[in-house]
């Protein structure tokens, strides 16, 4: 069986390894370095790591001034006071000026579970996706996420970094010929009746629906669009005039978010039915993370649900 981890953890590893190699690197963390999992680079660079406590505004613009330094800050909290609580600056400090500093949102999504409908930020991808110049990206597993930390190290400009609490199996480490690249999308299998378009956890959901999928006879393309933007157009134009119908998939709201960013395109360039996956215009609530990724039809069984759904809206 593959490695089960969490991105967060993954990231805060990733940290450690990449320290040494990259002395520009800089953390900051709102006290919340044991969640943000930032604790391990903090212990091996401790004169670059900066905890400024419960005050993620501040933060945010000391990290906007360390970056004009030469520096290169990233800012670690949860989802919900990255892109909710500091959204503020993060616009006016780090995106208007176009600083090259990398917000990172923990816990995102609904499969924080326990933690409830305040600390459930659905809409963080939405909320950064609308910065102008921001690069935004959501890894789907472990390996994708260590690979994304020192391509967005090596980035120049804004970025938000998305990566939740929810453990689950590393893969992309076994794909042939994968290459991590921000702004392009990577095709994790072929197919031709229907293609699935996804980021995050809903990317390994994504397998297994067209696992499924293929046990009925329906040939399913799935597309890890790590980076929603900027959205790999040319990939998504691709897979849509070549199998017809897209169903995309997210742990967040549809609304603003990847199904947001690929229904916008395609209605531009050459509609064809898109069926998204995802939160809908509702707030969250306390379970465990399997029971409100349930309750919310982010699941492989909803995405399965769907891909049906949209290749008979193509016929």
């Amino acid at each position: 069986m593959a490695e089960k981890i969490a991105t967060r953890s993954a990231y805060g590893e990733a940290l450690a390894e990449l320290g040494g190699k990259y002395p520009q690197l800089v953390v900051l963390d709102a006290d919340l370095s044991a969640a943000t999992m930032t604790k391990g680079f903090a212990a091996k660079y401790p004169d670059r790591f900066y905890d400024c406590g419960i005050a993620e505004a501040n933060m945010t613009c000391i990290a906007a001034g360390m970056s004009t330094t030469g520096l290169k800050p990233f800012t670690n909290t949860f989802a919900m006071f990255a892109a909710g609580r500091a959204y503020e600056q993060v616009r006016n400090s780090i995106g208007y000026p176009g600083l090259n500093v990398t917000v990172v949102g923990s816990h995102g999504g609904p499969s924080v579970g326990e933690d409830g409908a305040t600390h459930q930020c659905n809409e963080d991808i939405a909320l950064m996706r609308e910065i102008p110049g921001m690069t935004v990206v959501v890894p789907c597993d472990g390996y994708e996420m260590k690979q994304a930390v020192e391509a967005l190290i090596l980035h120049e400009g804004p970025a938000y970094l998305r990566m939740c609490r929810y453990a689950t199996e590393v893969f992309t480490d076994t794909l042939p010929g994968y290459r991590f690249e921000l702004g392009r999308g990577v095709t994790v299998r072929d197919g031709s009746d229907v293609t699935v378009i996804a980021c995050g956890i809903c990317v390994g959901m994504a397998v297994q629906a067209a696992d499924a999928l293929a046990r009925e006879g329906i040939s399913a393309r799935v597309i890890d669009m790590h980076t929603v933007k900027p959205l790999d157009e040319a990939l998504v134009r691709k897979a849509a005039a070549e199998t017809g119908c897209i169903v995309t998939a997210e742990e967040a709201y549809v609304s603003g978010g990847l199904g947001g960013a690929v229904a916008e395109l395609l209605s531009e360039c050459g509609p064809v039915p898109v069926r998204r996956v995802g939160v809908r215009d509702t707030f969250g609530r306390s379970g465990t993370a399997a029971q409100v990724l349930a309750y919310y039809g982010v699941t492989a069984e909803e995405i399965e649900k769907q891909a049906k759904a949209a290749i008979a809206m193509k016929a």
